[in-house]
């Protein structure tokens, strides 16, 4: 049978120990079958454990090995389209619960962290950089926004106090999220997939999903075993493939690059970024990075549309890099690697049940490290008949790409190319 390793990136090369999970090879039942060890899926099944659900776990590689093992690791608030957008887009009610849970998700990963113990490299602070004076008025607004949705940690920064933050020189200013921050992405899964286990879940790796028999009675197919279940939770996002059709014509995957310097002596770290905040822009591409818990810096950015693999992803991030930071243009780069995440046409997630049985969550639009959290309790609440929460997110539309699989990649291309020129030009 096919091992799928993690893929040669920082975070696997210091990943904390983990048990070889055995590959599924029998016929067996369970409350819940959620399928993807990712965070939703490993949120999902928490939340679910700590309701008293038995609940299988099937990860096609291994835990973490999707986005949650690959991102820059950086806990951002709200949505990738923000709570004004929904306003305008949504009726009030439903604008006002999805805004009531847009700061959730960072809450929960701190209390996992607490409750289980999870040695992640847990960091407080994360700040949006405005490039352009058009941006730092965004801020302002956002700013506004988020406090009148119950985000008192923030701090609005002038041209002077984001110099102190970050020795960048082309920030205008910016906006400080205190309840924002950072952490090693792949350790938090691996010790939420341990607290998962702690609690009676099981997990299989190897296991991917390729089929799944509908109906009252729903069972997940392996190549070498199967699952009954009462329900099942869809957490593959961007490495579902076609498991569920109508869930892959709603959704693209998209691939973003990260490369990690090797260590900066104590006095270089400490002078790119004084208070260990993560950052990132306010470019439609944007640009994002942060130190490690080993003073390194890990710096991301760009997308590719369709998920191709860049042949030189050093060649693409390095020269972003080097434009924040010129003074490490003599520093070695160590690693450098792509993943996938699941954009979606309204930048939305898309939340939804199919028939009586199946839920699902997916398509983060690079959102993911905070809303990936919350996806998981607000699933786990609707399959304990709570469903009011999962409603707001249910009702949100789903819309297909234009022109279909076909011509999704190259008209978000010309989309994205259009949003690039704005940021470049200022307008």
């Amino acid at each position: 049978m096919s091992n799928t390793p993690y893929p040669q990136s920082y975070y696997a090369a210091s990943a904390n120990p983990a048990p070889e999970r055995p590959a599924l090879h029998d016929d067996i039942e369970t409350d819940v079958c959620v399928i993807g060890a990712g965070y939703t899926g490993l949120s999902s099944a928490l939340f679910l454990l700590e309701s008293g659900f038995k609940v299988t776990v099937l990860e096609a590689a291994k835990v973490g090995f999707g986005a949650s093992g690959r991102n820059g690791g950086q806990i951002v608030n709200s949505y990738s389209r923000d709570i004004d957008v929904i306003e305008r887009t949504v009726g009030p009610r439903q604008a006002q619960l999805l805004g009531q849970m847009a700061f959730e998700g960072a809450r929960i990963i701190r209390e996992r962290v607490a409750t289980y113990n999870i040695q992640c490299d847990l960091k407080n602070g994360g700040v949006f950089a405005a490039i352009t004076s058009k941006q730092m008025g965004h801020l302002e607004a956002q700013k506004k926004l988020w406090e009148r949705y119950g985000n008192t940690q923030l701090e609005l920064l002038d041209q002077r106090r984001i110099r102190e933050v970050v020795a960048c020189d082309q920030y205008q200013g910016g906006l400080l999220d205190m309840s924002g921050g950072h952490i090693h992405p792949l350790n938090l899964a691996l010790g939420e997939a341990a607290a998962v286990e702690s609690l009676g879940g099981t997990i299989y790796e190897q296991s991917p999903a390729v089929r799944i028999d509908r109906g009252p009675n729903p069972v997940v197919h392996t190549p070498h075993g199967k699952v009954r279940a009462k329900f099942i939770i869809v957490a593959g996002n961007a490495y579902l493939g076609n498991l569920v059709p109508e869930l892959a014509s709603k959704s693209m995957p998209c691939g973003t690059q990260v490369i990690t310097t090797e260590p900066l002596s104590e006095s270089l770290a400490s002078t790119l970024l004084p208070q260990d905040y993560c950052v990132e822009d306010c470019n439609y591409l944007l640009d994002y990075y942060r130190l490690s818990g080993d003073k390194r810096l890990i710096f991301g950015g760009g997308v590719v549309y369709g998920a191709r693999d860049p042949a030189n992803i050093e060649a693409i991030i390095r020269p972003k890099m080097l434009k924040a930071f010129p003074q490490l243009k003599d520093v070695k780069i160590d690693y450098a690697w792509t993943g996938n995440f699941l954009l979606t046409l309204s930048r939305l997630p898309q939340v939804g049940r199919i028939g009586d049985n199946i839920y699902y969550s997916q398509g983060c639009s690079g959102h993911g490290v905070t809303y990936t959290h919350l996806a998981g309790k607000v699933l786990a609440e609707a399959l304990r008949g709570q469903a009011e929460r999962f409603d707001a997110f249910a009702d949100l539309p789903h819309y297909p790409f234009p022109g279909g699989q076909l011509l999704r990649t190259p008209l978000t291309a010309l989309g994205a190319w259009y949003y690039s020129l704005r940021d470049k030009f200022g307008f």
